[in-house]
């Protein structure tokens, strides 16, 4: 006779068990205690109703994670009220091909589709998304089931990594940096009186969350601006993301500079700097891989390592 299992809202005392059971679950993508505090229970969006927990036996053998926006991404955003998110979700190896995880999802959905949600998507929630999307190649049991349940691919970013060993900032790079410099282009950390126009910059131009990750950053040393005179025209950063000094961006470029060889010139000062700090690696989960983006990308010598599909839910 198999245990009985129940699933419920998350309660205090869950989150020791369902960090084991995660990194059981999710060997790809272990987690920690301080990456589940800060990012989901301190998440001003956390409400434990929408974390849908299995539990047998007293411990957690499974979950689904249902989010929704209670306070604004950024400042001048609404709540996004159509809009719901999964971020992950997960069954134990020891609990599978009972029909669980499908009952952990459908009360997800369930939990968003009562409040007035209708598209979900998973995982692409920000600022505290785990992945991008599901990964079909490492956990295909978890893909068919998103599709299974009505959930299609919207678009399939990659993640990429370059090794710094050995790394030298190319000749073409100097030159192309002189050349715009003569120009009147500046390339520079900001000083502290630049941050609230980076911060609009990239929220502005690019994503809000991009803007919040500038503000919550501190660190204006690891932030390479371009200028054009005084004009604000491009920015890269690394460290911005949970403190994790390997891991670069946020990296934009004005759409009226593009072509002009700026993102070039970011890109590599920016990997020049993480050199000095004796940083072995530079990483980062989300570009196009056929986009402009990927490809200098490519040419600065990342390479794809993971795969994944953003999905979405329509009612």
């Amino acid at each position: 006779m198999g245990m009985t299992v129940t699933v419920r809202a998350f309660a205090p005392g869950d989150e020791r068990s369902l960090i084991e059971s995660w990194n059981r679950s999710l060997p790809a993508d272990p987690t920690t205690a301080a990456w589940f505090r800060d990012c989901v229970l301190l998440d001003p969006n956390f409400d434990p109703e929408g974390l849908r927990v299995a539990v047998a036996e007293g411990h957690v053998v499974g979950c689904a994670y249902a989010v929704r926006r209670l306070t604004p991404l950024a400042p001048g955003t609404d709540l996004e009220p159509e809009a719901g998110w999964i971020p992950f979700f997960f069954v134990a190896p020891d609990h599978r091909g009972g029909g669980l995880g499908r009952r952990l999802l459908t009360e997800a959905l369930e939990f968003l589709r009562a409040r007035g949600r209708t598209r979900v998507d998973f995982a692409s929630y920000t600022p505290n998304y785990v992945l991008p999307g599901a990964d079909p190649e490492l956990y295909p049991d978890g893909f068919a089931l998103l599709t299974g349940l009505g959930f299609a691919t919207l678009y399939s970013p990659v993640a990429m990594d370059r090794t710094l060993v050995g790394y030298l900032t190319p000749q073409d790079v100097h030159e192309l940096r002189a050349k715009r410099e003569s120009e009147g282009y500046g390339f520079r950390s900001p000083a502290d009186g630049e941050l609230p126009e980076l911060i609009r910059f990239a929220a502005d131009e690019f994503n809000p969350d991009w803007g919040e990750a500038i503000r919550h950053h501190r660190d204006p040393t690891r932030m390479v601006i371009a200028k054009k005179r005084d004009r604000l025209v491009g920015f890269a950063l690394y460290a911005a993301y949970r403190g994790i000094p390997e891991r670069f961006g946020p990296f934009g470029v004005d759409e009226g500079e593009r072509g002009t060889g700026l993102g070039k010139i970011l890109l590599h000062l920016t990997m020049t700097r993480m050199r000095a700090e004796g940083l072995h690696s530079s990483w980062f989960l989300w570009t196009g891989e056929a986009s402009p983006a990927g490809h200098l990308y490519t040419r600065a010598g990342y390479q794809v390592t993971r795969r994944f599909h953003v999905m979405r839910w329509t009612a």
